[in-house]
Formats: structure tokens, C-alpha cells, sequence
């Protein structure tokens, strides 16, 4: 196979290509490296099989150019994270938008098939027990840019059904449910990376609001291969899937978990979602995912304990810290940079 994917540098899509790489994949890599980080490839460098396109999928151009020849495309370029949504509403919206729109125009001119990475945002405010992919959306106002992000991927959503509608586009959805694990960056407000940091250094772990709002905690290293799974299942063209952890918890206990399992020293303190964004910040209570869809079609399971995926992440920062004092380090990301140019 030969697959390109689109954020290739960031968070999921490093362990994908790693992934990939190990299946016997020739994989491309297209990254504006804007939230990507060019270190998150670092152990895939030497393989001659992956390339590095150094681009942005809002241009068109380049989009063409890299996908042309490839077997599939996995879609996960995207302005991500609330705090960079907040801050970019505008910037975001055009790359979730835009950018999709010119992946799915270059599936369709190369007879690429494409997985779209789609989030768990997009059901908004819902707060039902279980969140099925046939669950309704609640999102607040159109004018409060917490809600931007979630706007943007249900309209990438709609525009590829429809082009697996009108154009037969091999097309399939996946909705991740707060995937976390090694690499992960708390810089755009990404909760388990910030709080576990926080732990390492011994400073106070900071919930926002109440703290009781509760989510579900999926590990990258069981997410990544059902999406290649349901890149691969002909059922799942068209269609849309949930991937999800199964155990949820308040924030509030996440934040005592981390300190447990790390051994921190930390205490927990609470900040308003005003101190933390903006007045009239909105958030959702409660986030469950229902992924029956996907374990029946592609035995989907997310083993991982989050205990252990609290120790993964903690592990992982305390090993890049000490990588990234290493002379071959230095080395290794000066050629990566000049491979991603």
C-alpha cells in the first residue's frame, strides 16, 4: 500500500504512521508542522519507506500532488484543541473546512480511498448515557467559538457523505472520543498531558470548572489499528464510527488517579472556564461513547486500563526529557527538519 496521511506529524497520526510503517506500508506524510512537531516522527526517520512533505492541506495543489498514486488517505490534518479554537476561530475553520474539502477533491480525481478523522465534538452538548452515531447533535451558539471546532467537522462530515453519495468516494468516518497517550501535547489544552505534567513538576493539577463534567479515555495504541481496519472494511464505506474508552470518569478523579499513579506530591485546585478562556465559555457535562458499531465490524476493544495509559504518558515525558539533552538528538531533528522542508 501506498497511503498518505494528512497531519502525519501530529499526535495520532505519528502512531499511525509507525503503524503503517511495521504493516510494510509506504507511507507519505503531508504536515504544516503547525501543530504537528517533526520530533514526533523521529523513530520512523530511518525508514526509507516514508516520506515527509512539509505543506498545508489548504493547498490545493500540494494536496493533488502528494495523494496522487495513492492507495488510501487518512484525513487527520486539523486545528485541534480547545484552546487553540478559542484563540483561532477563523484560521480554524478554514483548515477543517477547506482543508477537507481539498482532500476529498484529490480522493476523488486520484480514486484514492479516504478515512476521515472526525471528533467526538461534534455531538456538542448531548449528554446522554451513550452516544450512538445516530445520537442527536447539541451545540450552543454559532457565535461562541468553543463551538467552531465541532461546527466545522460536522460540515467535513456531511460534505463526505456526500461525495461518497454523488461521486462514490470510498469514504469512511471515525469520531475518536478523547484518545491519549505518548506524544500527546497539552499546549492546545489536551487535559491528560497538561494535569500529568503538572504531576511530574509537583505543581498544583488545574481543573477547569467544577471539575464533576466526565469523559471517556481511549488509548492511541487501540484506536490507530481500528481505524486501519475501517479504512480497509468495505461495510464501513460511508459510514460513521465511534472510538471510544469505556470507563468514565470526572475529571476531578482523573486528576486524583494522576497523582496516585505517579506518586506526585501535587494537590488539585479548580480555575472557572471564564479565568481559563473566556466569559461565557461553554462546555460539555458529559461525554460517553457507544462503539458497538465499530467492535462488531472491526473488533474494536479499548483494553488499555487508564491507569495504564496514565503511566504511558508519564513515562514518555520522562524519557523525551532526557532525549532531548542528547547530542543525537540535536542531530536527528536538524535532518528531520531539513527532510520536512
Amino acid at each position: 500500500m501506498r497511503t498518505v496521511i494528512t497531519g502525519g506529524a501530529g499526535f495520532i497520526g505519528s502512531h499511525l504512521v509507525e503503524h503503517l510503517l511495521e504493516q510494510g506500508d509506504e507511507v507519505v506524510v503531508l504536515d504544516d508542522m503547525s501543530t504537528g512537531a517533526p520530533r514526533n516522527l523521529m523513530g520512523s526517520l530511518d525508514d526509507p519507506r516514508l516520506t515527509i512533505e512539509h505543506g498545508s492541506v489548504l493547498d490545493r495543489e500540494k494536496v493533488l500532488a502528494t495523494v496522487r498514486g495513492a492507495d488510501r488517505v487518512f484525513h487527520l490534518a486539523a486545528a485541534v484543541g480547545v484552546k487553540l479554537i478559542v484563540e483561532q476561530p477563523l484560521s480554524s475553520l478554514r483548515t477543517n473546512i477547506h482543508g477537507t474539502e481539498n482532500v476529498l477533491d484529490a480522493c476523488v480525481a486520484t480514486g484514492a480511498s479516504l478515512l476521515l478523522v472526525s471528533t467526538s465534538e461534534i455531538y456538542g452538548k448531548n449528554a446522554s448515557d451513550k452516544l450512538t452515531e445516530e445520537s442527536d447533535r447539541i451545540l450552543g451558539s454559532p457565535l461562541k467559538s468553543r463551538w467552531t471546532y465541532a461546527a466545522a467537522k460536522g460540515i467535513d462530515e456531511a460534505f463526505a457523505h456526500a461525495y461518497w453519495t454523488e461521486y462514490g468516494l470510498d469514504v469512511t468516518i471515525v469520531r475518536p472520543f478523547n484518545t491519549v497517550g505518548p506524544r500527546q501535547t497539552g499546549r492546545y489544552g489536551m487535559v491528560v498531558p497538561n494535569l500529568v505534567g503538572q504531576a511530574l513538576r509537583g505543581e498544583p493539577l488545574t481543573v477547569y470548572g467544577d471539575g464533576e463534567q466526565t469523559r471517556c479515555f481511549s488509548y492511541v495504541g487501540d484506536v490507530v489499528p481500528a481505524m486501519v481496519r475501517l479504512i480497509a472494511e468495505p461495510r464501513a464505506t460511508g459510514q460513521a464510527f465511534n472510538l471510544g474508552g469505556a470507563e468514565e470518569v470526572s475529571i476531578n478523579s482523573l486528576a486524583q488517579r494522576i497523582i496516585d499513579v505517579t506518586g506526585s506530591t501535587s494537590h488539585v485546585t479548580h480555575l472557572s472556564y471564564g479565568e481559563a478562556y473566556a466569559a461565557g465559555f461553554e462546555d460539555m457535562r458529559r461525554r460517553v461513547p457507544d462503539y458497538t458499531k465499530a467492535a462488531e465490524l472491526v473488533g474494536f476493544d479499548p483494553a488499555t486500563r487508564l491507569d495504564d495509559i496514565i503511566l504511558r504518558v508519564a513515562g514518555e515525558m520522562h524519557s523525551r526529557e532526557r532525549r532531548e539533552r542528547e547530542p543525537q538528538f540535536v542531530r536527528r531533528q536538524v535532518i528531520l527538519d531539513g527532510r520536512s522542508a
